[in-house]
C-alpha cells in the first residue's frame, strides 16, 4: 500500500488535533492503528476512504467522544484521559447522523439549534437571551433553512436536516467543526448547494478549524487545504490536498483504478477504462 506522508513545522499552540501512534480496538477488531495526524488552526481537512476505512472512528476521537486503546490524543490543547471532556466537548461543533437519530421529531429547529449552548439536545427549561436566537435564525438562514426555525425537525427533508445539523454545530462559535458525511443522501441540487455553502464556510478566514468526512471527491468543498486518505485503518496519504490526492492515491484508497479530474476547485473520479 502507497504511504505519503508530508510533515511541516509548528507549535503546540497552533493545533487543534494532535494524533500520535493512535489504535482504536473493539475486541478482536482494530478500527484504526498506527495513526500519527495534526490539525492546525487555520486548516480545513477532508478525510478520505471507501466504507469501514475507519473514518468515522478518527472523527470521534477528534470530537473527544471515543477514547483511544492505545496512542496519545490532544484536542484543543487537552488530553484524552486526562480532561474532563464534558467541559472540551462544548468548544467542538459536530454534526453526523448519529446526532440527527437523537433528536426529538417534535423539536422545534429553532430550540434545536440554539440550545447547543448548553451541550443538550432540544430545550427544556433554559432561558436564552435575544442575541442567541438572534445568532440561531442567523445561522440556519447562512444555510438556506431561514424559514424552518418553527418548523418540527421531524417534518424536514434529509438536505434540510443536514444544513440545521450544521447550523446547530456552530451555534457555540466553536474552534473545531466535525462534519460525518454532511452531503450523504442528498440528490444532486441538495448536494451542490451544501458543497457551495460549505466552500464558503471553508474559504471564511474566521471560521473555525475543519474536518470533513466522505466517501466521494465530488463532495469536497473549494477551500479545504488538506487532504487524509485512509483505508483499513490505516494512512494512505496525508498532506496539502494538491500534493496528496492523485490518481495514484486514489486508486490505492479504493483498492481500484481510478483516474482524477479537477475543475474549478472541485474533484472528480471515475473507473479507469481498460485500453
Amino acid at each position: 500500500m502507497m504511504h505519503v506522508k508530508h510533515t511541516w513545522p509548528t507549535s503546540d499552540a497552533d493545533l487543534v488535533v494532535a494524533m500520535s501512534g493512535v489504535a482504536v480496538r473493539r475486541g478482536a477488531s482494530t478500527l484504526v492503528h498506527s495513526i500519527d495526524w495534526q490539525v492546525e488552526l487555520d486548516e480545513r481537512w477532508v478525510v478520505l476512504g471507501p466504507n469501514g476505512a475507519g473514518k468515522t472512528t478518527l472523527l470521534r476521537l477528534a470530537g473527544a467522544e471515543l477514547h483511544p486503546s492505545s496512542g496519545v490524543v490532544d484536542v484543543l490543547g487537552a488530553r484524552l484521559g486526562r480532561t474532563d471532556v464534558f467541559e472540551l466537548r462544548p468548544r467542538i461543533g459536530f454534526c453526523s447522523a448519529a446526532v440527527a437519530g437523537r433528536v426529538p421529531a417534535r423539536e422545534r429547529v429553532r430550540d434545536l439549534v440554539v440550545s447547543a449552548g448548553y451541550a443538550v439536545l432540544g430545550r427544556w427549561r433554559e432561558s436564552y437571551e435575544p442575541i442567541d436566537t438572534g445568532r440561531a435564525d442567523a445561522l440556519l438562514a447562512a444555510f438556506g433553512v431561514g424559514s424552518l426555525g418553527d418548523r418540527a425537525f421531524g417534518t424536514l427533508s434529509e438536505g434540510e436536516r443536514k444544513r440545521v445539523l450544521i447550523a446547530r454545530a456552530l451555534m457555540t462559535d466553536p474552534e473545531l467543526l466535525l462534519l460525518d458525511e454532511p452531503a450523504a443522501g442528498l440528490d444532486l441540487g441538495g448536494r451542490e448547494d451544501l458543497v457551495a455553502r460549505l466552500g464558503e464556510l471553508a474559504m471564511d478566514p474566521d471560521s473555525p478549524a475543519m474536518v470533513l468526512v466522505t466517501h466521494h471527491v465530488e463532495e469536497i468543498p473549494a477551500g479545504f487545504t488538506h487532504a487524509l486518505l485512509v483505508r483499513d485503518g490505516a494512512v494512505v496519504a496525508q498532506g496539502l490536498i494538491d500534493d496528496v490526492l492523485t490518481a495514484d492515491t486514489l486508486s490505492a484508497t479504493f483498492g481500484q483504478p481510478l483516474t482524477l479530474d479537477r475543475v474549478d476547485d472541485r474533484y472528480f473520479a471515475r473507473r479507469a477504462t481498460r485500453s
